[in-house]
């Protein structure tokens, strides 16, 4: 999910929820209640007997609320996950050679290497995401290949090259990748 999407929506369900607490905070201490408040003061419930009890005997009433209280639960916990789980590292931990740890930009890695694979032979274009942990990532690779390319020489093409070179500028010798090749597809050009 999107930094900026999540930031708008805790935003608006913030503000959401700042206003309506607050205006029952202040209603409950005694403020007057607008005209078109659901509730006409401090002694006021929230539910009367009349609300509680409108739709008792209705055989769809409750599975109604209970399913629909269920995709809300269902819709936060997907929202939760989704922001607790980091498709893409921020920065890895390299060895700077003076016994000092460094730190390196994860998408610096991640468009270095696709530059580099870029540049073989037959590679139309090049995917590469970090995941893993900072002091072990792992890199998932995805090339576009031309259909003239052996898939063999060109993986065999970016081991020695673009994965060995980031093996050996980050430090990281275990540095291991998942790549996965496909075949570009090319539309016959249409003779008008």
């Amino acid at each position: 999910m999107n930094k900026t999407l999540n930031r708008v929506l805790l935003a608006l369900v913030g503000l959401v929820l700042v206003l309506l607490g607050g205006s029952v905070l202040a209603i409950g201490l005694g403020a007057p209640a607008p005209s078109w408040w659901l509730h006409h003061g401090r002694h006021d419930v929230l539910l009367d007997d009349s609300e509680r009890t409108r739709w008792r005997d209705e055989g769809w009433w409750w599975p109604v609320v209970i399913a629909a209280l269920a995709v809300v639960v269902l819709l936060c916990l997907w929202w939760l996950v989704s922001v607790f789980r980091r498709r893409r590292m921020s920065e890895i931990v390299v060895d700077t050679g003076d016994g000092e740890v460094g730190a390196l930009r994860g998408r610096a890695l991640e468009h270095a290497l696709a530059e580099e694979a870029n540049r073989q032979d037959g590679v139309a274009q090049a995917r590469v995401l970090l995941t893993g942990r900072r002091g072990t990532p792992r890199t998932r690779v995805v090339m576009l290949l031309e259909p003239h390319v052996d898939p063999g020489t060109a993986l065999d093409a970016f081991t020695a090259g673009p994965l060995a070179h980031a093996r050996d500028s980050t430090g990281l010798p275990d540095l291991t990748a998942e790549v996965r090749l496909r075949a570009v597809k090319h539309r016959p050009e249409r003779v008008t």
